[in-house]
């Protein structure tokens, strides 16, 4: 893999057909829209041999002691922090991220593997006796321990290609699988940096397989294939649904999107939630799943709450990724036009925009659209932009049901001072998880992330949850000889 401009190459050894005609696609960055690199397509043949080769790789690598894996993927991290500058750069240039939080990510995908090799030895198996269970006699014990499950697809999204990578690979090679890595297609050489690290740590390309290519022509292949076990997904719902209806028979943990709301009640301390929707909502351009999406704000305090909202969204910097900014391009055009329609029907049904609203290409000032209906299709799809919409409502009761009446539960915020109507709202609030004062976040890395209803299926991801989720418990029992 190569790639030009300020972005430095990559150079994998990857398992493919070498008789094949080579297909690269070229990776246009999100600001410029100039080529920035690109990368070698997998073909269905490409797949067919990273399974077969990680099939046979997987079945040594479980024999390998878990603390021997442990010290080799240790070395992951490392690298990292190594050639965190150059990563963070790739980030930049591909996906259109920030400096800061191009760091940020490099940083906290070290810390996350780090991490996750100490939360593996700390793994506990169990003992069952059998006279625990009523009207039962002694004389059977079952001790349980976990198994791989074998070979692993990771799929990660766009917006965080190499800690959500990690996040799907770390903890199925850790856990004695193989691992075939679909790469999203804007990503794929920020991803590409991740499987590096494995390489240079000891893992080999057939235990860690790399498959580019765009999802229009090997997504389906590759997720109906019949060697895996297990599709670990990030990414839209729709795209979801499709892996769903096509893996067939297999483990699936899927983190999907997201209508996350704020919830504003009136006793809530306004310039705190006003700065944590604002970090909530246009952190990355608001392009994560766990952004604030929309804001559910009780009317005796609206005006008050947007007056705390203006100074801060106004003191956001916009512009080039490569600059000190806040608010970068979002990822492509597709996107740009997409948010783009939102905005102008949320104008043509008579929304307030209180600042914002401009487009240049793939870059949007920070939006705050104020007095939005559930008339308006921004009070129930995912922007995925810098775009935050207020919908006022007469009481926290309003607020859960329009919260609620959503096809996604990802994640929410409350914001209040009454510790009563905190425990309240989180019973009845939809959604994997319930933030009270704070903006919706996936960290920190260990505590357990999910989503209901259509942001996520599958068990829980979050450290030793991402670990489990790999695995298998695997009951051995031993029938002892009565002395009878």
């Amino acid at each position: 893999m190569t790639h030009g401009g300020e972005v430095t190459s990559v150079h994998l050894q990857i398992v493919k057909d070498p008789n094949r005609k080579k297909v690269f696609i070229e990776i246009p960055s999100p600001h410029s829209g100039q080529i920035i690199g690109k990368v070698e397509a997998a073909s269905p043949e490409d797949i067919d041999l990273m399974f077969e080769k990680a099939a046979v790789a997987q079945k040594s690598w479980k024999l390998v002691p878990l603390n021997e894996r442990v010290e080799k993927l240790l070395k992951v991290a490392d690298f990292l922090e190594a050639n965190k500058e150059v990563i963070a750069k790739t980030l930049m240039h591909e996906v259109g991220k920030p400096k800061k939080i191009a760091d940020g990510e490099v940083t906290r995908t070290a810390d996350l593997v780090k991490f996750l090799c100490n939360q593996s030895l700390m793994l506990q198996n169990e003992s069952f006796f059998s006279e625990q269970f009523p009207k039962t006699k002694p004389g059977k014990i079952a001790f349980t321990y976990r198994e791989p499950l074998g070979v692993i697809l990771a799929m990660p999204p766009f917006n965080y290609p190499v800690n959500l990578a990690a996040t799907k690979i770390i903890p199925a090679l850790l856990m004695g699988n193989a691992c075939v890595v679909k790469p999203p297609t804007q990503g794929s050489i920020s991803c590409a940096w991740l499987v590096k690290a494995c390489y240079d740590a000891g893992v080999s390309p057939e235990l860690l397989a790399y498959a580019p290519g765009r999802g229009s022509d090997i997504g389906d292949y590759i997720v109906q294939h019949p060697g895996s076990q297990a599709v670990l997904f990030t990414g839209s719902a729709e795209i979801g649904k499709r892996i769903a209806k096509n893996a067939g028979m297999k483990q699936l943990v899927f983190e999907l999107g997201g209508k996350d709301a704020a919830i504003v009640c009136e006793d809530a301390d306004i310039q705190v939630a006003a700065q944590k929707v604002v970090n909530g909502a246009f952190s990355f351009s608001g392009q994560r799943c766990t952004a604030v999406k929309r804001v559910l704000v009780v009317e005796s305090i609206a005006d008050k709450f947007v007056e705390a909202l203006l100074p801060l969204v106004k003191k956001l910097k916009v512009g080039s990724p490569h600059e000190d900014v806040d608010i970068g391009p979002v990822v492509d055009d597709r996107s740009a036009d997409f948010i783009h329609g939102l905005l102008d029907d949320a104008r043509k049904h008579g929304a307030k925009f209180v600042l914002g609203g401009e487009r240049t290409e793939r870059l949007f000032q920070p939006t705050i659209i104020d007095h939005v209906t559930k008339a308006m299709k921004l009070a129930w799809e995912e922007p995925f932009g810098p775009v935050l919409p207020i919908i006022r409502v007469k009481d926290i009761k309003e607020a859960i049901e329009i919260a609620n009446h959503s096809e996604y539960g990802l994640q929410a915020s409350v914001f209040t001072e009454n510790i009563d109507t905190a425990f309240m709202a989180a019973k009845q609030l939809e959604v994997g998880s319930v933030q009270i004062n704070g903006e919706p976040a996936r960290g920190p890395d260990h505590f357990p992330f999910l989503g209901i209803k259509n942001s996520g299926l599958g068990p829980a991801q979050g450290a030793r949850y991402s670990l489990e989720s790999v695995s298998r418990i695997k009951s051995v029992v031993f029938n002892l000889k009565s002395k009878n």
